[in-house]
């Protein structure tokens, strides 16, 4: 028996327990998870504002809906905390975004709460359209709900599913998250129109409730009225015609207060009993939520590292060099104040590329076109074009949902995009998802595309530098996360020579490293530990995945027993490159062994970036071992054929 004055969280072990509850006990229960999310995050660090602005919505939804029968798909998935609470993962919180512990988006082998997996925004209305067609085909599934932010929504994919859902007219319910704040505040058409949406026809089942939604629209917290009343303001056109969404084929209610459970639960419920086909609730809320740090951000806290619960002051990282994407976003500001024509673009990560400094000083020259990274290339492209001279700064993960537009739009017509590709390489809590582990091959096989990557601070400069004067095509430059390794910074970058690599160290005839990108240092390690060995290692750094500097394989390849490539990439790039090119030239035809040092063809789960490499095998004990194995096999084969022999 439950003693009465136990939390009402303690006696949830999964959304069933919710079912049993009052209305009442319900919204008890969303204050309560509230103060856990808080609690939880201040021990991890990781997306609290947009988790805290759902957890309403998550109680109710888990509460009217059959999960895991029905399936909620949550959009990107920073949000997803308080689902992952209450679908029987509370008592691994403490380790969200931890090595071995929970991932901090939503990841279908983790629960089966977790119906489809998310990181990466716009998705979730596709996949809950294939789970609708899935169950009308007979398939074992229930309703499909997807939760979507206003951010998320503004993107190309979301559109082509709603398109595609309404043409259907498949019963599915599309929850619009509408806080007026992504990581970034949205920025467009969309995000306008949402803000100033008309006053809703009466007609058709929905009718009771959408004038519900408007009496209740009083009683709502100020912040959520003001929305509303803003959502009120503007009618879209003719009296005849409906919502943008509605004429997508979609019944629309709201907007709703997306913070007071009772009326998410009676909306809820009603659409759940009358839908029968597409359906899109608008609920407004406030990120950050009931957390007042949160919400007195600029930010609204949407990332952060571990905090302190009562004064919301987070911990700092001990920093000895500044952060490369600050390094880039100041090379691109001082590159912006020597040429007009420099202009950049962002896909809704002013922050979190470093334009926001470009566009402090220079403001009418920093374009965040919003969640569309394919617009954002090929818009980039037509500025290039017109003769500017355009910096596209988009995260290597992210870049991949516009590759099509780098090959057409780009590379095709070679026009001189400079693309500044920040998080290359593993990334640390967020994991896989935003891994950028790809770019170097499906870049480097482009006709035409220069592609570089910096091995500390000060190459970035230079390269920033590089990128602005190459004119001649599209140019590329790949920089992980995090601070740099402390090197001097020039007072000007410098304009590197294309396809030309550096030597870091000469050795003797052992072993060659040949580095490209931060895993430098890691070789420079290694090649301590092989000089307790009797090996005197060559170290040099590329700089160019493409093109190759020919001049220094040749040198590296036929003056030494061994040649290891090293790169924060997947198999298929830097390494394989150098292969090819080895083959062709005839380098293999003399006996130097061959070995390259890449990502694993696995994905890699979040932890520390140091571990995630460890556990790749590419850092200094994988290079001392891979260096090793290489030349213990020239020994063999050595003694059995003499040499010379292969």
């Amino acid at each position: 028996m439950t003693h009465p004055n136990t939390p009402t969280l303690d006696r949830i072990a999964g959304p069933a327990d919710l079912r049993q509850l009052t209305d009442s006990a319900l919204a008890t229960l969303a204050d309560e998870l509230r103060s856990e999310v808080i609690d939880a995050v201040s021990q991890t660090g990781g997306h609290l504002g947009s988790s805290l602005g759902v957890v309403e919505l998550s109680v109710a939804l888990h509460a009217v809906f059959d999960t895991p029968r029905d399936k909620l798909i949550w959009d990107v998935g920073h949000q997803c905390y308080p689902h992952k609470i209450l679908t029987g993962r509370r008592d691994r919180m403490h380790t969200l975004r931890q090595g071995g512990g929970l991932s901090g988006f939503t990841k279908r082998s983790e629960s089966e709460y977790d119906p489809f997996g998310a990181a990466h925004s716009s998705t979730s209305i596709s996949a809950a359209l294939g789970f609708a067609v899935g169950r009308d085909m007979g398939q074992p599934t229930g309703d499909a709900v997807a939760v979507i932010g206003d951010g998320s929504i503004s993107a190309g994919m979301a559109y082509e599913a709603m398109n595609n859902a309404g043409a259907e007219g498949r019963r599915l319910f599309v929850i619009l998250n509408d806080n007026e704040m992504s990581i970034a505040p949205p920025v467009g058409a969309m995000s306008s129109y949402l803000s100033s949406l008309s006053d809703l026809t009466k007609r058709g089942p929905f009718g009771g409730l959408v004038a519900m939604a408007e009496g209740m629209e009083q009683m709502a917290p100020k912040p959520v009225r003001e929305g509303a009343r803003r959502a009120r303001e503007m009618v879209t056109g003719l009296e005849s015609r409906g919502t943008f969404f509605e004429e997508l084929g979609f019944d629309y209610i709201g907007p709703i207060d997306g913070h007071d459970v009772g009326q998410l639960l009676s909306v809820l419920r009603a659409a759940k009993t009358r839908a029968t086909g597409p359906v899109l609730i608008h609920c407004c809320t406030v990120k950050g939520k009931g957390y007042a740090p949160a919400e007195g951000s600029a930010d609204k806290y949407h990332g952060v590292a571990k905090f302190d619960v009562d004064t919301g002051v987070q911990a700092k990282a001990k920093a000895n060099a500044p952060s490369y994407t600050g390094v880039f976003g100041d090379a691109l500001t001082e590159e912006a104040a020597r040429d007009p024509r420099v202009v950049a673009v962002t896909a809704a990560m002013p922050g979190g590329t470093g334009v926001d400094r470009m566009a402090k000083r220079f403001p009418g020259r920093v374009f965040d076109v919003g969640i569309a990274e394919q617009h954002g290339v090929t818009f980039a492209a037509g500025m290039a074009a017109a003769g500017l001279k355009p910096f596209c700064a988009i995260y290597s993960t992210f870049l991949q949902r516009g590759y099509d537009q780098v090959v057409h739009d780009v590379a095709l017509q070679g026009l001189p995009v400079r693309f500044a590709i920040d998080r290359a390489g593993l990334v640390g809590a967020d994991g896989a998802t935003h891994a950028g582990a790809f770019d170097i091959g499906y870049l480097g096989a482009l006709p035409g595309m220069v592609v570089m990557a910096a091995a500390d601070e000060a190459e970035l400069k230079h390269m920033v530098a590089t990128a602005a004067a190459h004119d001649s095509g599209p140019i590329a430059f790949r920089y992980p996360r995090g601070n740099g390794t402390g090197a001097e910074l020039p007072a000007q970058g410098k304009v590197l020579e294309i396809g030309k690599g550096r030597m870091i160290r000469e050795g003797s005839g052992d072993v060659a490293i040949l580095s490209l990108g931060t895993l430098l240092g890691e070789c420079e390690t290694a090649a301590t530990l092989l000089e307790a060995e009797g090996i005197d290692a060559t170290i040099a750094d590329a700089r160019f995945a493409k093109p190759l500097d020919m001049d220094l394989i040749a040198r590296l390849a036929l003056t030494h027993k061994a040649l290891i490539t090293v790169e924060q990439g997947a198999q298929g790039g830097f390494g394989a490159m150098v292969l090819q090119a080895m083959a062709g030239h005839g380098f293999l035809d003399h006996g130097c062994r061959v070995r390259t040092l890449c990502l694993p063809d696995r994905f890699i789960d979040q932890a520390a970036p140091a571990e995630m490499y460890r556990n790749a095998g590419v850092d200094a004990e994988g290079i001392f071992t891979t260096v090793m194995s290489a030349l213990e096999q020239e020994r063999k084969i050595v003694e059995l054929h003499g040499p010379g022999r292969i």
